[in-house]
């Protein structure tokens, strides 16, 4: 997304080969003084929490871009306090080549996930395929030219990916709003089920982005034999003196009682990919 349509338009790409490198990273954004920069919002939020990276100048950057996974609303506040421009959320999959909705700045304050970019129809619907109405919860479903036609030799996952209409099945929990406009809940898979509630990990962890003392979070369903699953948070502190009672308080001010936290665990690194998505799974399996 970011290499292609750059080099379409004859813009000047910078690859930061190493994200991690969070002192590394201001150091290039300083001396680039880019015109846009795109992103996942752990990205975003390390930037954010690393110092001397809200003393740039930020005068040349017109436009933000994130992606991967939601861009939380504490983080989006906090980068338009300190770099004057929003961020736009983009979202899409690889299956999709990747863009098909997209939050794109302008007077108008757009929410969520935006609109369908151009020639892209986008479906919610239920467990049986039919399209829930307005404010209504189901799975975001995608047709548009930028969308694949099948996994490669693989008829049956083929089969399991597309309606019968031809739609896409993005396994995202989305939903739209009065004013037309897309969110995403959760990935499906992520669903945590608690005493027959379901609890999307993207809420908990929007929450716990509100607290001064934790600098990122990630939450999953574990066993539990009272309620079939519990809510697990692991959460790396900024504070050292923050507690586990401090998250769960913190989460019962935003947080529906069942939504809270069972169980947390502080933990000195959440466990990522190269460009800095969250892997649930590698919590999993810890």
């Amino acid at each position: 997304a970011n290499a292609l349509a750059y080099f379409f338009i004859g813009a000047k790409n910078i690859l930061i080969a190493d994200p991690r490198d969070m002192d590394g990273f201001v150091k290039t954004f300083a001396a680039a003084k880019p015109t846009f920069f795109g992103g996942v919002n752990t990205m975003f939020n390390g930037l954010l929490n690393t110092p001397g990276f809200d003393q740039i100048d930020f005068s040349s950057l017109k436009l933000g871009i994130g992606g991967g996974a939601a861009v939380q609303p504490a983080v989006s506040d906090h980068w338009k306090s300190v770099t004057g421009t929003r961020i736009s959320e983009g979202y899409g999959l690889s299956e999709t080549s990747p863009m098909l909705t997209l939050n794109l700045g302008s007077d108008v304050e757009v929410s969520g996930i935006g609109i369908p970019v151009p020639m892209t129809d986008v479906s919610i619907r239920d467990s049986n395929g039919r399209q829930v109405p307005p404010g209504e919860r189901g799975e975001l479903c995608a047709k548009g030219p930028q969308v694949m036609p099948g996994y490669w030799r693989n008829a049956t996952a083929t089969a399991q990916a597309m309606t019968r209409d031809g739609y896409f099945r993005t396994g995202d929990v989305g939903v739209l709003d009065e004013d037309g406009f897309f969110h995403i809940v959760d990935r499906i898979k992520d669903m945590i089920i608690v005493s027959g509630f379901n609890v999307f990990p993207n809420e908990i962890e929007a929450q716990v982005a509100n607290m001064k003392g934790i600098l990122e979070s990630a939450c999953l369903g574990i066993d539990d034999a009272k309620s079939g699953e519990a809510v697990k948070l692991f959460a790396v502190k900024k504070a050292p003196s923050v507690t586990e009672q401090d998250v769960k308080d913190f989460c019962r001010q935003g947080l529906a009682p069942y939504k809270v936290p069972k169980h947390v665990e502080f933990i000195d690194a959440l466990p990522k990919s190269s460009v800095g998505k969250i892997l649930r799974r590698e919590l999993r399996e810890s």
